[in-house]
């Protein structure tokens, strides 16, 4: 998380209203400069050099030092954004961190809010988080335990949140079957209209068309899942990208999506079983059992059929997504090629998680029972 091309700043907040009608800056420096004017007048946070950060999904970031020498992530949402979701996400991130979940600390503005919004910009400002890296290297040696009984601790707490209490759904209501269907229909249905010559494309249309042969394989293994699952709110968006490590051990749990119920279960093996650490760590169902006993001693209350049925949730959901398949055709601009490369990573996972899915069970079962 080293940031780049940073931009030194005037020292005094009074120049920043001449500056922002400034059309001789290019773009990229004059959302520098609206960023640190929104930093001086809503944070009252004198940035001396803002520089632009890690690329976020759907985010442009902001790394910012202040005179203290202390440093800010700054999250600028693009125009269009739900504020109010971004709001709830980010106090549910805050809820998680009063619960002694490592969720850095959001700044408030002046007037006690979570997003400031001036010349076109929206942004949110937290403490960064300093020598940490994201975890799309793969889990591996002590990180597969710190995972889990973070991920665990975290359930624990958003048990709690008020959005309501863990209930119980039917199970194909987390991996459905149906809804794949009728979503592989659509996508194959638009590259029909427009048939990619070649290139992520042309490939994405092979894999959806395979995707949808398969579909009966899926169902057959959803089949094996418990009849109902437990929902509750959870982070929502908890992938490699969104953990950050130092070490062997959990630095931070960053972009919370908006409060919603989904699987526990589903959520430690969509971060567990990642494609990245799924295809680096031949024996990652030693890992994931390790994941998975740190996770049952930090949350008990989740039913042991639960925690064996990670790998098959894992494998199902996968078997029944479209992501990044459909970026092609909903978002093309979307379709870098760090995109193009995570597509084929995870269909190669996918593969993977099916073809090793008894032996993963059968160590699971073992430690759990």
């Amino acid at each position: 998380m080293k940031p780049d091309r940073a931009q030194p700043l005037p020292g005094s907040a009074g120049l920043w209203p001449e500056r922002f009608t400034d059309h001789h800056l290019n773009r990229a420096e004059s959302d520098v400069t609206v960023v640190a004017g929104i930093l001086t007048l809503f944070y009252r946070i004198v940035p001396t050099a803002v520089a632009e950060g890690p690329a976020g999904t759907a985010t442009r970031n902001y790394v910012a030092r202040d005179s203290d020498g202390g440093r800010w992530f700054v999250k600028a949402y693009p125009a269009g954004t739900d504020l109010d979701a971004e709001r709830r996400a980010l106090e549910l991130g805050q809820f998680a961190r009063l619960g002694g979940i490592p969720v850095p600390m959001e700044r408030q503005t002046l007037d006690g809010d979570l997003i400031a919004a001036a010349g076109g910009i929206a942004v949110s400002v937290a403490a960064y988080v300093e020598n940490a890296e994201t975890a799309e290297g793969g889990l591996s040696g002590d990180r597969w335990a710190a995972v889990g009984e973070t991920v665990g601790r975290l359930h624990r707490t958003l048990a709690r949140y008020p959005a309501g209490p863990p209930r119980r759904v039917p199970a194909r209501e987390v991996c459905d079957v149906k809804r794949a269907r009728q979503r592989l229909d659509r996508l194959l249905s638009l590259f029909a209209k427009r048939p990619p010559a070649s290139g992520f494309p042309a490939w994405a249309r092979e894999i959806a068309a395979r995707r949808l042969d398969a579909l009966p394989a899926a169902a057959a293994m959803v089949k094996g899942l418990p009849t109902s699952l437990t929902v509750q709110t959870v982070h929502g968006d908890l992938a490699s990208p969104n953990l950050l490590l130092r070490g062997q051990q959990v630095a931070a749990l960053i972009d919370f999506r908006p409060p919603g119920h989904r699987s526990p279960a589903w959520e430690l093996g969509r971060i567990a079983l990642d494609p990245r650490t799924v295809l680096a760590q031949p024996k990652w169902p030693m890992g994931l059992a390790e994941a998975v006993a740190a996770y049952r001693a930090a949350n008990p209350a989740l039913p042991a059929e639960e925690l064996l049925a990670v790998p098959r949730l894992a494998a199902g959901y996968m078997a029944c997504s479209v992501y990044p398949l459909a970026e092609a055709v909903d978002d093309p601009a979307a379709v870098t090629p760090e995109l193009a490369a995570y597509g084929h990573n995870r269909h190669a996972a996918m593969a993977e998680l099916c073809e090793r899915l008894t032996e993963a069970e059968e160590v699971l079962h073992d430690l759990l029972h």
